[in-house]
């Protein structure tokens, strides 16, 4: 047979012989292609899990950075209790006696221990206010109330937005 077929020719060939000759090996081809589609739906669920893991993984280590800096932030406003004020409140609890299991809350109240000349500063309950609560009590504070607290709040807690709010007073 010739290579140069004419037009009509090519056209029988495709149109007719073709899918005859599918037909015909059909049999022995199918499961030769449905092996090869199994084999790449399970290359295709392997590649996928290991996509998810490792997004999971990557999601989760950005979640606890932030999570740090949000409880750091808490922290810096006085919203959350620092750990090792926590575990200070425990044990102390445990030598006296008394349960440190209550009720649980929705947040950490930070444990804080009324120091020594808390009693003489010009806002009543200083030890048991959150930083954003004294914060705007500073403002009608004499320039001698505003450096007592200062003192007091260098030498217990050292909350620098108290510290920074008193600063940015003295200094106007």
């Amino acid at each position: 047979m010739s290579d140069h077929k004419r037009p009509i020719e090519q056209a029988v060939d495709i149109a007719v012989y073709a899918p005859l000759g599918f037909v015909l090996e059909a049999r022995k081809l199918l499961p030769t292609f449905v092996e090869r589609g199994r084999a790449q739906v399970q290359m295709a669920k392997v590649i996928g899990k290991f996509a998810v893991d490792q997004g999971q993984n990557e999601a989760g280590k950005r979640i606890s950075k932030v999570q740090e800096q949000a409880k750091g932030v808490m922290r810096e406003f006085g919203l959350a209790a620092d750990d090792a004020r926590v575990e200070e409140s425990s044990s102390s609890d445990a030598t006296h006696g008394t349960s440190s299991k209550s009720a649980p809350s929705a947040r950490a109240e930070p444990v804080v221990q009324s120091g020594a000349g808390a009693e003489d500063l010009a806002i009543p309950s200083y030890d048991s206010l959150a930083a954003s609560q004294v914060i705007p009590r500073l403002e009608g504070l004499s320039p001698e109330e505003l450096a007592a607290v200062a003192r007091y709040e260098r030498s217990h807690r050292a909350r620098k937005t108290i510290l920074g709010k008193i600063s940015q007073i003295q200094g106007s």
